[in-house]
């Protein structure tokens, strides 16, 4: 994605603030993060608006990160739309791998209270795993700051998609 001026962040630009609001909701679910990209547009490129974006996550306090996760479908279980086709490499994974997934989710959860979020475009079922292993060890603040990066990876995958045009 360049940084020059583009369709798409003029579509974006020239949307209501609801038709706005609701494509940001396919992106992200919290309603601080959506209100802080509308604030700032109009957008002059597509770089500007995704520089808006990984802003206003890292910004993000801690109920508005809650808020953006609850709408997240755990690791191994997606719904139709994006999350389904971001877990593509769930797809045949092993029942035995799935086993495993879903215990890790369920640890996972358990321990940070949460759904375990990771960027899952491009991964495999057997990455998503090893990193849910991996991160259980972390401390709470330190999964705290994992999981806002994790969401700025996804914010953004999904951002390019909707200025491309795709479907979120």
């Amino acid at each position: 994605m360049t940084s020059s001026a583009s369709a798409g962040s003029a579509r974006f630009n020239a949307l209501s603030r609801d038709a706005a609001t609701a494509e940001l909701r396919a992106v992200c679910a919290s309603a601080a993060w959506i209100d802080g990209l509308l604030a700032r547009r109009p957008y002059l490129s597509d770089g500007e608006l995704l520089a808006a974006a990984d802003t206003v996550t890292a910004g993000l306090e801690p109920a508005d990160l809650a808020e953006a996760l609850a709408a997240h479908p755990p690791i191994g279980r997606p719904e139709p739309g994006a999350s389904a086709r971001e877990q593509r490499g769930m797809a045949g994974a092993s029942a035995e791998l799935r086993a495993d997934l879903l215990d890790l989710n369920l640890a996972y959860q358990e321990r940070f209270g949460h759904v375990f979020l990771i960027c899952a475009t491009g991964r495999t079922a057997g990455e998503m795993r090893d990193a849910a292993r991996e991160r259980l060890g972390n401390t709470p603040e330190r999964e705290r700051e994992t999981v806002r990066t994790e969401l700025g990876r996804i914010n953004r995958v999904r951002l390019i998609r909707l200025l491309e045009g795709e479907p979120t």
